[in-house]
């Protein structure tokens, strides 16, 4: 006898979209195609390029994707069933040393994941140089920004804290170190941004569901954010008033997410997460909704 219930098939340009902060656990780094299966609930495609995570930039260096499956830990109902939404944050970590783009200052890391720049190693800032530090590799300082904020319960004012992936190790695709800390007593709980962004694809506009990776947040800052409105123009320029230095985390999260040359590009609220109205973003006027890969 052949018999069974037929596959339930999901149109993704349909996939509910989301805009706005939220609290989230890290669930994978890097998925196997089995792990894949079990995080979606569904077959993924072992040729799919969304498990291709080594590959070769156009300058003709390694290059590793690291994406970051990380599940709300707000229960939401669809279609009638309880859920906690999954996303993905992507990062790129490429096998080059980061210079500015006329090539007069590098990029220097130290051993617990801060970053600094200066146009020769003497010049680094002395509360930098208290610990040890290299030459940051291109992608580095984002990742290093969400494994420190991960990795929230190390103490990284003591001296006996190291935060170093191994690069040689990591530019093979090897992550099992950091991929056993999930879960662990090291790790917390997260604040990252979801993000819409809006491409011209084959002639029309479709939308992809992001997550801004430059910055994210502690929990405990979720009551600011309900508290104030840092998506008005005027709470904004007073916080740019202020001495950068001056701020509080959150507050610098707000000013680099809403700097004009180097902040979020996407479409975004600061604000709980909430389903995406396409209504509220003008450049996605007549867009479809769609997803970057089947594996979303």
């Amino acid at each position: 006898m052949i018999g069974g219930e037929k596959r339930e098939s999901k149109d993704f340009q349909s996939i509910e979209k989301y805009v706005g902060l939220f609290e989230a656990r890290v669930i994978a780094i890097n998925p196997t195609a089995e792990e894949l299966d079990e995080l979606l609930g569904r077959a993924a495609k072992e040729d799919s390029k969304a498990l291709e995570y080594l590959g070769e930039s156009k300058d003709g260096n390694t290059y590793l994707r690291v994406d970051i499956w990380l599940e709300e830990i707000k229960v939401r109902t669809v279609d009638d069933k309880a859920v906690n939404e999954k996303f993905k944050v992507t990062f790129f970590l490429e096998d080059k040393e980061r210079e500015n783009k006329d090539k007069t200052k590098t990029q220097y890391i130290n051993d617990v994941g801060v970053c600094c720049w200066a146009d020769d190693p003497n010049n680094l800032q002395d509360w930098f140089k208290t610990r040890a530090y290299r030459i940051a590799n291109v992608g580095e300082e984002d990742f290093y920004n969400f494994l420190r904020m991960w990795l929230y319960n190390f103490d990284y004012r003591s001296e006996r804290t190291e935060l170093k992936i191994e690069w040689k190790k990591i530019l093979r695709g090897n992550l099992k170190e950091i991929k056993d800390l999930i879960g662990s007593e090291w790790s917390a709980n997260i604040v990252p941004l979801a993000t819409i962004e809006v491409k011209d694809k084959d002639g029309e506009k479709k939308v992809y569901q992001r997550i801004y990776n430059k910055a994210f947040l502690n929990p405990y800052t979720m009551k600011f954010f309900r508290a104030v409105d840092y998506d008005d123009e005027d709470v904004i320029d007073r916080l740019k008033a202020k001495k950068y230095s001056t701020l509080k985390p959150y507050e610098k999260f707000v000013v680099d997410v809403k700097d004009g040359t180097y902040g979020c590009k996407d479409f975004y609220k600061l604000k709980d997460m909430k389903p995406y109205n396409p209504e509220d973003n003008i450049v996605a006027s007549d867009a479809v909704l769609s997803s970057d890969s089947p594996d979303y």
